[in-house]
């Protein structure tokens, strides 16, 4: 894989101290910050919202990467577009148009990503590839952190990476990979290989500060690790 991108999701940083944290991975040299944003709806949790996202825009500059597990969705869009986000992924169950979302999404100035849950079939990809930005497959299912990776999800990423690589040959435009869910350093090489290029980690990043609060070490083995698949 030419460029894996990092993408620590603050889901498991310190709240009380969330712009320290987020500066913190930046410096690190995290690609972008996920965002996950629960609805106790959609998902059995409840977290952030755009205010939220608004807050931290100032302490970074990378791409803030916004993943909406709630429903409906279309409402949110515009705000976590006006609140500073970069990339805005959905669950197509979250959404009765999936198509009309996504350009909403992309006429808000945002890349467009789709969101496929462990069980969600692949097909839904077939009549919207040359609209998307980005595919996250989860690796877990969605809600919590701290979950373990789900090993079927492998599988999963050959045949979406086989799809984006038919689709860019074809003369389609880049799609990113990503993977969210029990991402650790004893399994980025795996999860690498399989054909995703962009990482989301949330506890195994912020479950293990340096002595100086930073994430260089194990920011640092994730990347080391992923560039060896």
């Amino acid at each position: 894989m030419s460029h894996i991108r990092l993408a620590p999701s603050i889901l498991s940083a310190d709240f009380a101290r969330l712009g320290e944290e987020v500066r913190a991975i930046e410096a690190a040299g995290a690609d972008l910050v996920h965002f996950d944003v629960m609805d106790n709806h959609y998902v059995p949790n409840l977290t952030v919202g755009p205010l939220v996202c608004q807050a931290i825009r100032p302490h970074v500059n990378i791409p803030i990467d916004v993943h909406l597990m709630v429903e409906p969705v279309d409402e949110l869009i515009p705000l976590f577009a006006k609140a500073g986000a970069n990339i805005i992924s959905f669950h197509p169950e979250a959404s009765r148009h999936v198509d009309r979302t996504v350009q909403l999404i992309k006429s808000h100035g945002c890349k467009a990503g789709l969101v496929l849950n462990p069980a969600t079939s692949l097909s839904v990809l077939d009549h919207v590839m040359d609209r998307l930005d980005l595919i996250l497959l989860m690796s877990v299912n969605p809600g919590f952190g701290g979950q373990s990776f789900i090993p079927s999800t492998l599988g999963k990423l050959r045949e979406v990476r086989a799809r984006i690589n038919a689709h860019v040959a074809a003369g389609g435009q880049p799609i990113w990979l990503e993977v969210d869910g029990g991402v650790k350093v004893d399994n980025i090489a795996e999860i690498v290989a399989a054909g995703a290029d962009t990482l989301v980690a949330g506890s195994a990043v912020f479950g293990a500060p340096d002595n100086n609060g930073g994430y260089t070490t194990v920011m640092g083995q994730l990347r080391r690790n992923a560039s060896a698949a």
